[in-house]
Formats: structure tokens, C-alpha cells, sequence
């Protein structure tokens, strides 16, 4: 029986800490990615930006320049609403808003 060979990808995330660390770091990258993207689509200054979202503007020129990645929820948060956005949780049809 010929076994079909394994990606590099799937070998590695056999590993068990290889597989947590990828989870926790592609969480951040992707909350990152999406605030990127929320503040491209805007010609908020980065001042205004801060101000609204109650956060320092060297914070927000930090994230988009990538240099900070992990952000803190309530950051993230601050930010969305900045933009008019909430964030909600959604479970069995259930969607309860991040307050």
C-alpha cells in the first residue's frame, strides 16, 4: 500500500507545542490583519484614531506599521468602535455583543 507523503505543514503541526504556539501566533496576526485593514479604508489621521479609541497615538502607528502584533482586547476593541464596528460573540445562533 503506497502511504501518500505528508506536507511540511502537516508534520509540523503534528508536534503539540508547534501546533499551540501556530494557534496563539495566527490569532494575533489575524486581529492585526483585520485592524490593518479597518484603518486602510479610512483616512482617519492617526491623532483622531487615538483620541477616539482612548489609546496613545504611538499605539496606533505601532500597529500599523506592524511593529505591535499582539494587541490586547480592549484595544482592539476601542479601535473597532472607533470605526462604528462591535464586536460580537455567536454561539448556536445566540449573539450576545462585547460590551
Amino acid at each position: 500500500m503506497n502511504k501518500k507523503p505528508i506536507s511540511t505543514y502537516e508534520r509540523l503541526m503534528q508536534d503539540p507545542e508547534f501546533r499551540e504556539e501556530y494557534k496563539t501566533e495566527y490569532k494575533d496576526f489575524a486581529l492585526s490583519e483585520l485592524l490593518l485593514a479597518l484603518m486602510d479604508g479610512d483616512d482617519k489621521s492617526v491623532r483622531k484614531l487615538a483620541k477616539e479609541a482612548g489609546l496613545s497615538a504611538n499605539t496606533i502607528q505601532n500597529i500599523r506599521s506592524g511593529k505591535q502584533q499582539d494587541i490586547r482586547l480592549q484595544s482592539f476593541k476601542n479601535i473597532v468602535q472607533a470605526y462604528g464596528f462591535q464586536i460580537i460573540l455567536e454561539k448556536d445562533g445566540e449573539r450576545i455583543p462585547v460590551a
